[in-house]
């Protein structure tokens, strides 16, 4: 008999917040399906997120993209969050808090 591992790439080992993560050319941001797991959200749909570039932060409601066989998730920063923070892809940002919405759609 074979033994079979899982498949795929290892992926990032992020279990704790804060951490620092580079923005996607589509403005999106990954948040790793370990720290998606140590949280405990594998099944919200939407987030309340707090960035922080340099000194500033900001906190943003966002709706967490999921793939079909992951447990990681992604989510767009919304424009005039990027514009206000001066956020562009490629720059590095700081997930400081991910917590359940206060109010849900």
């Amino acid at each position: 008999m074979i033994s079979r591992g899982k498949r795929g790439a290892r992926g990032l080992s992020i279990t704790t917040l804060p951490y620092k993560v580079k923005v996607y050319s589509n403005n999106q941001v990954l948040i790793p399906a370990q720290l998606v797991r140590a949280l405990g959200i594998q099944t919200l749909e939407y987030a309340e997120i707090v960035l922080r570039r340099g000194d500033q932060s900001v906190t943003v409601f966002v709706r967490l993209l999921k793939t079909r066989f992951t447990d990681s998730r992604q989510f767009t920063i919304p424009k005039e969050v990027r514009e206000k923070l001066g956020i562009l892809p490629g720059m590095e940002v700081e997930i400081v808090e991910i917590r359940r919405p206060k109010d849900v759609i």
